[in-house]
């Protein structure tokens, strides 16, 4: 059932009238079970007040609506692709089955939400790092991205607290990246061997103590973020493997606040910002 409201009144009394025949045990019933909806959002609030021109809507919600996971948020779905706001903690994926994970996590939400298809890694977060991932629901979509990532995904952006007041407020960082046996990422100034990578930096806010910065990636190499803020003497707080002593914070204070992609069935331009932790915040008050 799609209703417009035509007068003011209340989400309870306009249900009743509406839905003629139908008792206050029954509408409260609905409610509870998230089966109501006022312009395209649910609400349970018997007394919600309604306008002329808003739309009430009576239906089950959703598989997306009904799923909450404590480490994830899904952001957007679509037939081919998924992308979550992940918390950090979590592993991207894992060769172990025992090991809860971001696509484990989803590969349970298709199951449940009876959709037949598997969870596709197309790019990764360390595990302590929070934000924005793209998932594929298909292996050649996955594989799409892989072949023309440059093409493909133009916009890729990180927040991070950093040790220290970071001079020059804007640049770039730019070495090759390759891991050493106990997988450890070091960087080189000149051609190791590794792989080229290159990242573009600019200060938000900053104090003699710490500073907040905006990192933009002309490459996604593993780690490089990471190692490139130890580069620049101004280590991410709580990134012990990268230099850092400070774990004020509690957690690695990095985010991927922004993902922007072209979609390779639709073609059309997709943008995703999720907000900063507020934990980011505190050093700056």
């Amino acid at each position: 059932m799609k209703t417009t409201v035509k007068e003011p009144s209340r989400l309870m009394e306009f249900l009743l009238k509406t839905m003629d025949g139908i008792s206050r045990t029954k509408v409260k019933h609905m409610l509870a079970n998230g089966n109501v909806s006022v312009d395209g959002e649910r609400v349970s609030q018997f007394d919600f007040e309604l306008q002329p021109g808003m739309t009430v809507e009576v239906g089950k919600p959703t598989a997306k609506e009904r799923f909450h996971n404590k480490w994830l948020k899904i952001v957007y779905e679509d037939k081919w692709l998924v992308v979550i706001d992940k918390k950090e903690g979590l592993l991207t994926n894992s060769p172990g089955k025992e090991q809860e994970t971001a696509q484990s996590i989803l590969n349970q939400y298709f199951t449940v939400s009876q959709q037949r298809c598997r969870a596709h890694t197309i790019h990764r977060l360390d595990r302590d790092t929070s934000g924005l991932m793209l998932f594929a629901k298909d292996k050649k979509i996955a594989m799409s991205f892989e072949e023309n990532w440059k093409e493909k995904v133009y916009d890729r952006r990180y927040v991070a607290v950093c040790e220290g007041r970071v001079e020059p407020r804007q640049g770039t960082v730019k070495s090759w990246l390759k891991d050493n046996k106990m997988f450890v990422t070091y960087s080189s100034p000149t051609d190791n061997g590794g792989k080229l990578a290159i990242t573009n930096y600019e200060v938000l806010v900053s104090n003699k103590n710490y500073s907040l910065v905006d990192f933009h990636l002309d490459t996604g190499r593993k780690n490089q973020i990471r190692v490139h803020a130890q580069d620049l003497g101004h280590p991410i707080v709580g990134d012990e493997k990268y230099g850092s002593h400070d774990n004020s914070l509690g957690r690695l204070c990095l985010h991927a606040y922004r993902l922007c992609f072209i979609h390779p069935t639709t073609g059309k331009a997709h943008e995703f910002e999720t907000p900063f932790p507020k934990v980011f915040e505190k050093p700056f008050h």
